[in-house]
């Protein structure tokens, strides 16, 4: 039987692998570029043959990769899993009090090592990724990336539109302004605000504050999506494992969001729709 607040691990679908450039250097091996050219003077073997292709793939635990004649032990180990986590659960791998938590998860999958990318609080809900992982959980937690992240929240009362303004250009927390965020009401009955929100940082309950700052509370709060991973076809409580084009895209995001503008100015220039 299924402990509480897990349902079940989705099998992967992904049977392509993850590009061999790709994965030699997060093996460590050498840089993406450096990888490519490994591969075309022949240096590099899946499951004993000689690999010169460009894009030529590897699939993650099956297939055996050799950089002139080394054996990558570790390469094709790494896991990657979308959890929709529920309201109760704690973002930690352990808790003294004995909570339902994030290693409770981790014990159910059967993979050790398994680690968060950020966190949800207690009473929020919505997308994790968890995963062993630590260069793709730098480039999304990191400052320096601005991987952008959506979230559905229920606030009341419900905001003026001068507050919302105030969260698009960047509020005060302790000190400290936040990046404009994208802000659009969704509906609205009884004095509360529905609103899907948009940030590109990463702050401690985040959200949350940004509410508080304007006087409004959020009474609800769901992870929507990391970039272009999104809760699709995840119940609560359920968790899939990501195919390599998954992960991929995700490195691909944190790589452009790096290289393009700061998020003030590039979120500046989003005019998201005023509410009705």
């Amino acid at each position: 039987m299924a402990k509480k607040g897990i349902r079940k691990a989705v099998p992967t679908d992904s049977v392509e692998g993850i590009r061999l450039h790709v994965l030699l250097a997060r093996a460590g091996v050498s840089s993406r570029r450096e990888a490519e050219r490994l591969i075309a003077a022949g240096e590099v073997q899946v499951n004993g043959k000689v690999v010169t292709e460009p894009g030529s793939r590897a699939r993650e635990g099956v297939d055996h990769v050799r950089v002139s004649g080394r054996l990558l032990l570790g390469a094709l180990k790494l896991r990657y899993f979308a959890y929709h986590k529920p309201v109760g659960c704690v973002s930690t791998l352990s808790d003294p009090e004995g909570r339902f938590c994030l290693g409770d998860v981790v014990d159910a999958l059967g993979i050790r090592g398994l680690h968060p990318v950020g966190r949800l609080d207690f009473h929020s809900s919505g997308l994790l990724l968890l995963t062993n992982d630590g260069a793709l959980t730098e480039m999304l937690t990191h400052p320096r990336y601005h991987v952008e992240k959506r979230y559905a929240a229920k606030v009341s009362p419900r905001p003026s539109l001068e507050a919302v303004e105030a969260l698009r250009v960047g509020v005060n927390l302790r000190g400290t302004r936040t990046a404009p965020a994208f802000v659009r009401e969704t509906r609205h009955a009884d004095g509360k605000s529905w609103v899907d929100v948009r940030i590109v940082e990463g702050r401690n309950q985040q959200v949350r504050r940004m509410f508080e700052a304007i006087g409004a509370r959020v009474e609800k709060l769901r992870r929507e999506s990391i970039g272009s991973l999104t809760l699709k076809g995840l119940e609560v409580g359920d968790a899939r494992r990501l195919s390599m084009k998954e992960v991929e895209t995700l490195v691909r995001e944190a790589e452009m969001a790096r290289t393009e503008a700061p998020p003030r100015s590039r979120a500046g220039t989003r005019t998201p729709s005023r509410r009705s």
